[in-house]
Parts: C-alpha cells; structure tokens; sequence
C-alpha cells in the first residue's frame, strides 16, 4: 500500500495523502466536518443546500468555467452530504494536482453566494425532495430513520423538508458556512501520484479565511423508539424496512457487527437472501445495511415483496433476527464473510478515488488513519464469540418497522 503522511497546517486544517506510485490520477477532497444532524430545525437542509451551492461559482469562477476547467482535462468532481460530513471532491490527471486544489479551495473558501444561483439550485433541491418523495425504497427508509431517532436530527431528511427548503434565504446559507467552514473542522485529503509536501504547500498557499474554528457540538438521541412508521400508497410492492439503534463509529465491536451484517444480508450468501429470495421467492432485492454515527448507529434490513407476501417476509426477517440472537452464526458463515470483509476492502482500493475516501473520512471521523494490513487484521480477528457479543448488544434492543406502500398500520402491527 502506499505511504500515508499527515499534516496539520497552524490554521488547523489536517491534510493527509497516499501516495500511489504509477498512478494516473489523483483524486482531491476537502472533508467538513458538518452533516444534517448539526443543523437547527429552521435551516434543515443547509449542509445539502451548500454542496449543491459551491460549485455554482465564486467571486473568480462562474459555474460554468468551474466546469469547463475539470472537463478540458477529462476530470470529474462532485459532492457529497451526509449526517455528519459533507465533502468535496475533484478526480483529475495527476498532473493536474493544481488544477484540483485551486477549484475546491476557491469554491470552499470564497463561494460567491449570487442570489440568482441561490434561488436556481433551490428549485433543483425541491425537485431532488420531490424525486425522494416518489422512490418507496428512499422513502421507507426516511421513514425509518424518523422512527429509530424520533424529533433528533438523525431523524430528518439530510435534504431537508419543502418548508425549510424554500424558506432558507442566502444570508441563512452563509452564515451557515462562516460558522462550520473553519479551518480547524476540515480535513484535505488526496491520493494518486503526488507529493505530499507539495499538497501541503498548495492548501497552504490556497487559503483564505478566519482561523479557528471546532466540531459541531452534538447531543445523543434518547433511548425511545417509535415502533413503526407508515405511508399507504397505491404501488404494486409494500416496501418494508426493520431497524434498531446499532454501535457507534468507533466502537471496538464494529469489525464483529461488520461480519453479523454480512451474515445477515450483506450479499447472495447471506441468510435473509438465501431465505427470502432464492428459497422463497419472495422478494427481488433484500439487504442488510449498518451505519454508524459519533455516538449510535443503526442496523437496517430492507425487502420489498407483493403486499399479501409482506406479513410472511416480516416473520422471516424476525426468525433470523432471533436466529442469530440465539445461536449466532457458524464456523462457516464467519469464515465466507470475514474472507468477503478482508477481500472487498481490498479490492475497493484500486483507484485514488477510492483511498482518497478511506484516509480522510479516517482522519475527519476517527482523527486517524489505520494502515489497511492493520484493517483487514481486525477483521480476520473476529471470533465467533465477538459476533455473538455483538448480537446481544445490538439484537436484544427493541425494533422500529416502516413500511410504504398497501398495508395499514395495524396490519403491520400485527406481523411484528
């Protein structure tokens, strides 16, 4: 694996690399430490708003020379929000480095704000809402995330609502920014054929802005779920989705939970796929799906199935559930998936995009960077006994069901 170096720059901003030796790209992100759930309930949406707003232009660039620029080098950038972070990110040739830490420096630090763009891209976020609204498997899962961390703000719609969308004027985005786009609350990571000393210096030189800055302060959720959640709709499939609070990013058992996830629906061999789809027949997509925040997590099991088989795939979902609760899992199940966990890890770092995405979502989450011989060692040390410890932990808690699609409350109630 390539070698990882990490500086923090006296403004605070952490910037760390991988160097890939023969590498033809590099791949460049500036990482904030600010997501959906560190918003006040009058900007929900504000995180997301932004990504969509920086790449609209600055006081130097419109939108369209931004664009331009990545384009006449066959480059690609692009933006993503989540619930604790938003990142930006350009994929380029490796020798356009430059070219890469001048556009997201520039849309970072000076975003220009044009009240006309403001308004533009509020009306694609509208659409995006309405588009989250009409997909049952986004929607169910929405549902769920309200149901699992009720009136918390990992509970909301990392888009935001209409209200909220349309109410946000530009001074509510910028000072948004000004408050969370600090220095101290960025990481900057790149991998590909570079040098390290000269990302360094290009970041250095590129800033411009207060100093300072610190993470969100974040309060946990309480320990009440709400059992299910609902939305009737007129579809040919009920979409169906099973959650319970889950472990923390950082806890110790999350390679064990890794390897309980994979087991239950992490791909073809797992048991709910087996037994729902390929015994069963009852479904065409069905997973298993864990996250983990600062603080909690989720574990989630979605399905879609016709609704007069919805009742039968929730029962399935259950009896595995309590399965594994009971029993575990086997000798063998644990050999397939830690050999799946260490092999995909593996081959999920075959282009900076890729490693450009572990070593800062490491150093902005985790405040760290494990070499990857140390990664795939954790997995192959889960035992049969760490998963089943995991399983009490997260298993024996109490469970929220959403559903979307024909099927009322009390029937889905009665399944569960």
């Amino acid at each position: 694996m390539g070698a990882i170096e990490r500086t923090t720059l006296p403004g605070g901003i952490r910037v760390v690399t991988e160097r890939v030796p023969g590498a033809l790209s590099v791949t460049t992100a500036f990482w904030v430490g600010v997501g959906a759930r560190d918003e006040p309930a009058e900007v929900a949406g504000a995180s997301h708003f932004l990504e969509h707003l920086l790449f609209k232009g600055t006081d130097a660039r419109t939108a369209r020379q931004i664009a331009e620029a990545v384009e006449a080098v066959g480059g690609e950038m692009n933006a993503v929000t989540g619930r604790e972070y938003t990142s930006y990110y350009t994929r380029l040739p490796a020798s356009e480095l430059d070219l890469g830490l001048d556009i997201l420096s520039d849309v970072l630090w000076a975003p220009a704000f044009r009240p006309k763009e403001v308004d533009a891209e509020r009306q694609v976020i509208l659409e995006e809402l309405h588009t989250a609204e009409d997909t049952p498997e986004d929607k169910v899962h929405m549902l769920l995330a309200e149901a699992l961390f009720p009136d918390h703000p990992l509970g909301r719609e990392v888009l935001g609502t209409i209200d909220t969308i349309a109410g946000m004027d530009r001074e509510d985005i910028r000072r948004f920014h000004a408050a969370h786009y600090r220095p101290a609350n960025v990481v900057v990571a790149a991998a590909g054929e570079l040098d390290h000393d000269r990302v360094v210096d290009g970041v250095a030189r590129r800033f411009s802005g207060v100093d300072g800055g610190a993470p969100p302060v974040r309060s946990a959720p309480a320990d009440e779920l709400c059992p299910s959640a609902v939305r009737r709709r007129p579809l040919e499939q009920t979409h169906l989705a099973v959650g319970m609070r889950s472990l923390p990013r950082a806890d110790e058992d999350r390679y064990a939970l890794a390897v309980l996830d994979q087991v239950l629906g992490g791909g073809p061999a797992s048991r709910l796929f087996q037994e729902i789809r390929e015994e069963r027949g009852l479904a065409y997509s069905v997973y298993s799906h864990a996250v983990g925040y600062s603080d909690t997590g989720a574990l989630t099991v979605y399905a879609a199935t016709g609704p007069s088989r919805a009742g039968e795939v929730l029962a399935l979902v259950e009896a595995e559930l309590a399965r594994l609760l009971d029993h575990g899992i086997t000798a063998e199940e644990l050999r397939v998936a830690t050999g799946y966990l260490v092999g995909a890890t593996m081959l999920g770092l075959e282009d900076s995009a890729a490693r450009m995405h572990r070593i800062g979502r490491a150093e902005l989450l985790h405040g760290e960077v494990l070499p990857v011989e140390d990664v795939l060692d954790r997995f192959r040390a889960v035992t049969l006994a760490d998963v089943a410890r995991v399983a009490e932990r997260v298993l024996a808690g109490p469970r929220a069901i959403a559903a979307v699609g024909p099927v009322a409350p009390d029937e889905l109630l009665a399944t569960s």
